[in-house]
């Protein structure tokens, strides 16, 4: 029987490619749109095996109907708190309500159930939703990654390509996890068409250190990469939140701020992936952070 799976937040990055996924495994999938927006028509509206469906996230009697009949509900959406809880808790709602059994909230995210209040406001808010979703009545399943792999080329300024260095906080040997976009995609849609699926699925493509990286790219380069200590977690972490209190868009979703908490976490450990289960789907060619920076120097 050809499950359906309604995609919420289809058209962002991360949404389109978990939906090019499910359609690669045969699933029936329905794209949820806000009304008004072409987008959605845009991108699938001529392929007969995608269903686009509006409603906004304020109507609950038309958000319920959109996902009357799904078999799962998978959100990608992304932002800060209207989104992430406000958005989030109103699919969930909808979700019970329309007799949906299985519900994977947008995560994608290092593990954020063991940071110290106050330290990442994105993981923060994520905890809060996964609270409610812990307390509904559906089969719910978190997928954690660590940081998207593709950042190090660009938004998540570890890696200083042009000094040849590599940075890292108090220490230089912590496990960071990273994954492709890609490999994401991939799971979350193979989570979504497996009723087993646990609560958390922790993957990750590479779990390497920042020692580890700057070997890497010192053998990709044949130039020596070294490392630079640029503080402890403690002094970022107070950087952050001098960035935040200045800030003049505070409900931006990834603000300069906001890079230095999720770096926080990840270099003091408590963000760290504790049981990755990359077999759970079979075998597969996980897109490591080495095969990432070689297509990038390339």
């Amino acid at each position: 029987m050809t499950s359906t799976v309604l995609v919420a937040g289809a058209t962002g990055d991360l949404g389109r490619r978990i939906v090019r996924e499910l359609l690669g495994l045969d699933a029936q999938v329905r794209v949820l749109t806000r009304q008004g927006s072409s987008a959605a028509d845009d991108l699938f509206g001529g392929d007969g095996r995608v269903e686009v469906a509006a409603a906004a996230y304020s109507d609950h009697a038309a958000l319920t109907a959109a996902l009357a009949g799904a078999d799962v509900v998978v959100s990608a959406v992304s932002g800060t708190r209207p989104v992430i809880v406000d958005a989030q808790r109103a699919l969930l709602r909808a979700a019970v309500a329309a007799g949906v059994p299985r519900f994977v909230p947008s995560d994608y995210s290092a593990d954020y159930r063991r940071i110290s209040p106050g330290s990442n406001r994105n993981f923060e808010l994520r905890r809060e939703l996964a609270a409610e979703v812990d307390a509904a009545p559906v089969r719910a399943t978190s997928v954690l990654n660590g940081m998207f792999a593709e950042l190090l080329l660009d938004e998540a300024p570890m890696i200083l390509f042009g000094r040849r260095r590599v940075l890292f906080w108090s220490s230089a040997d912590q496990v960071l996890d990273f994954t492709t976009k890609d490999d994401v995609a991939r799971a979350t849609a193979l989570t979504a068409l497996d009723d087993d699926a646990p609560r958390v699925l922790e993957i990750a493509g590479s779990s390497i250190s920042a020692r580890d990286l700057a070997q890497t790219l010192s053998e990709l380069t044949g130039t020596p990469f070294r490392l630079q200590w640029a503080g402890t977690t403690r002094t970022l972490s107070a950087m952050a939140a001098v960035g935040r209190r200045l800030s003049r868009g505070p409900e931006e979703t990834f603000p300069a701020w906001q890079g230095m908490q999720y770096f926080v976490s990840m270099f003091s450990g408590e963000a760290q992936l504790r049981h990755v289960d990359n077999e759970r789907f079979g075998p597969h060619d996980w897109t490591t952070v080495r095969d990432v920076l070689a297509a990038h120097l390339a």
